[in-house]
């Protein structure tokens, strides 16, 4: 295995951590179901590819507007949020995957099914960064992104999307606003999924449409299910098994979606609260084997004491 090849599983690892962690604040943390996710990731995408190949801006000041202009339209398609819920909000956000992924087809201005080419990557001093300095850069904003996303763990703003996804109606009834949370949680995942999309157009130096399609919201989601939905290691160790996974099944990539399905379908029956939760339920009894095991402990320690009394 080449160090190119390793550095490039790399780099595509760490952006689905945090595409993973993104999803991981509407669905864990703001129980807010969305399947269409690449959307955003596809929009931090083609702006920054707009602004650096069309307006001919440089790398930096696109990173940071390309960022803002994901938030911004994710703080937008969170409107549909404000008025379906559930099954209805799962159908919403597909349909805006779509419409999405069709605009970056049909409409010229973003190059259409011929994409966006010839993408810089980013420079500093005039010495545009190698492979394995800009896996060094994509190593910074991930351990940056896990440390807002553990600081959002600790904040007021997390106790609102607890109530939210908890019971929006129960939250309401207590003062908490379920349309701005809402609008907060769609907000953040927006920055997020576009700063993973930024991340990901320049080092690929090009954007095409079906880089964005649904099957990618289905694989987003997937790294979130497998690792356990609302904790932080989860999506992390969900991202690196999704990703390396098709290298390791490079013979059935065109069985893909089926495989996918199948493991969400296994992780829901048999490891509802993904790899960390059963990991956690074994440890502190949250499931069957973990109990047992916790009673376990508890008659071998409820033994000792007995001996220590005689």
């Amino acid at each position: 295995m080449s160090l190119d090849y390793f550095l490039t599983v790399s780099v595509f690892s760490m952006i689905n951590m945090i595409l993973a962690l993104s999803l991981n604040i509407l669905i864990g943390y703001a129980g807010q179901v969305s399947l269409g996710h690449a959307a955003f990731f596809g929009i931090g995408a083609y702006a920054s590819a707009i602004l650096t190949v069309k307006l001919g801006m440089g790398y930096w000041p696109a990173l940071l507007l390309s960022v803002f202009i994901s938030g911004l339209i994710g703080l937008l398609l969170g409107l549909p949020a404000l008025r379906v819920r559930e099954d209805f909000l799962v159908l919403a956000t597909i349909g805006v995957n779509f419409v999405v992924v069709s605009i970056f087809n049909y409409v010229k201005f973003f190059g259409g099914p011929y994409g966006i080419l010839g993408l810089p990557r980013p420079s500093l001093f005039g010495h545009a960064f190698t492979t394995r300095e800009y896996a060094l850069y994509v190593l910074l904003w991930t351990l940056v992104v896990v440390f807002l996303v553990r600081y959002l763990s600790n904040t007021y703003l997390k106790l609102g999307f607890d109530a939210l996804r908890e019971d929006e109606d129960a939250a309401e009834s207590v003062g908490v606003s379920s349309p701005r949370y809402k609008m907060y949680a769609f907000a953040i995942a927006g920055l997020l999924a576009g700063l993973a999309g930024n991340l990901w157009a320049h080092y690929m130096t090009v954007v095409f449409p079906d880089n964005f399609s649904f099957p990618v919201s289905i694989g987003i989601l997937t790294m979130v299910v497998i690792g356990g939905v609302g904790t932080i290691v989860g999506p992390l160790i969900g991202a690196i098994i999704v990703t390396i996974l098709p290298e390791v099944l490079r013979f059935a990539r065109d069985y893909r979606m089926l495989i996918y399905g199948l493991i969400i379908v296994f992780t829901m029956f048999f490891m509802p609260k993904g790899i960390v939760g059963s990991i956690k339920g074994l440890i502190f009894g949250d499931t069957p084997l973990g109990k047992k095991r916790v009673e376990k402990v508890r008659r071998i320690a409820g033994a000792q004491g007995r001996i220590a009394g005689r």
